[in-house]
């Protein structure tokens, strides 16, 4: 029995990766044994629980109906295991969550020494990631993320939100007039890699209710930092849509100006996401509650 739960938390850790060898790091496993694990429980089932090629994987019907069971046991299991640990409303274990690098080091980071302090029991594994993936293949508790979201099997609780400018140097306005929308496309922008600039839709509107679609753009530089756009703008290389968070200490000394600055951008929303469980453990509880209460941003 406990090498068949060994082999079912293999397979499920495998579903959740995507691939064997993350699931053999997260495991902490040789991608030998994952692989091994994966066929010995086929060969007792006696079904193809995977199909597999050089680049991807996918479950078979028997392997689809095998990994809802499974994982609905194991999301039971740990539950159970949380509300043995918090009988009382003791907060302990292990809370596993993450941010972007960049907002993380502006609010989240100042405010763990007094949550720390309040749950001396708990440990803190804390990650900074962008993706949505890694609240799953990587057992996180909470993902803080930025930006309007698309829809997800993950619950989540809007916390603040905050404006995006549309932003370049003085210098770069000198040699690149943008007086007008159209003018955008005329220009080098710097953008998001994570970003699908094609679903993007980011509307331009100003006071008097006019709104306008930012025009196609010339993507010439890119990368997945908020903190490398901030400084490829500031480097006068191009114009970029930055968080106020990030850039307001660089528009205040005119650093950076706001391009077109009658029309607003779409505000965003900082939200919380965490597993769609029955009983939410005590220790996501009491972190969801303590940022509700202090990260209020605006």
């Amino acid at each position: 029995m406990q090498k068949n739960l060994k082999q079912i938390t293999t397979f499920l850790q495998v579903v959740d990766s995507g691939t064997f060898t993350k699931a053999a790091d997260i495991l902490g496993l040789s991608r030998s044994m994952v692989s091994i694990d994966i066929k010995q429980l086929e060969t007792q089932l006696n079904v193809s629980l995977l199909t597999r090629n050089t680049r991807s994987l996918a479950l078979t019907e028997a392997g689809k109906f095998f990994y809802d069971d499974f994982k609905r046991i194991q999301l039971q299991i740990e539950e159970a295991f949380e509300r043995s640990q918090n009988i009382g409303s003791s907060v302990t274990g292990l809370l596993r969550f993450s941010s972007t690098n960049e907002f993380g080091q502006h609010y989240i980071l100042p405010l763990l020494p007094e949550f720390c302090r309040l749950y001396p029991k708990l440990r803190l594994q804390y990650t900074f990631n962008s993706s949505l993936d890694d609240l799953v293949t990587e057992k996180l508790d909470v993902a803080i993320r930025l930006g309007n979201l698309k829809d997800s099997s993950l619950k989540t609780r809007k916390i603040g939100e905050y404006p995006i400018y549309l932003v370049a140097t003085p210098e770069f306005v000198g040699t690149h007039q943008v007086n007008t929308i159209a003018d955008l496309a005329l220009t080098p922008w710097i953008t998001h890699s994570l970003l699908n600039w094609q679903d993007t839709q980011y509307i331009l509107q100003n006071n008097q209710g006019d709104k306008l679609t930012l025009p196609m753009i010339k993507s010439q530089y890119e990368s997945n930092s908020a903190a490398v756009i901030h400084q490829m703008v500031l480097a006068s290389l191009g114009v970029a849509i930055c968080p106020a968070w990030l850039i307001n200490d660089d528009i205040r000394t005119g650093r950076l100006v706001r391009l077109l600055p009658e029309f607003n951008l779409p505000s965003q929303n900082i939200q919380l996401l965490y597993p769609n469980t029955v009983a939410l453990p005590a220790k996501t509880r009491a972190f969801i509650d303590f940022l509700v209460e202090k990260l209020m941003v605006k």
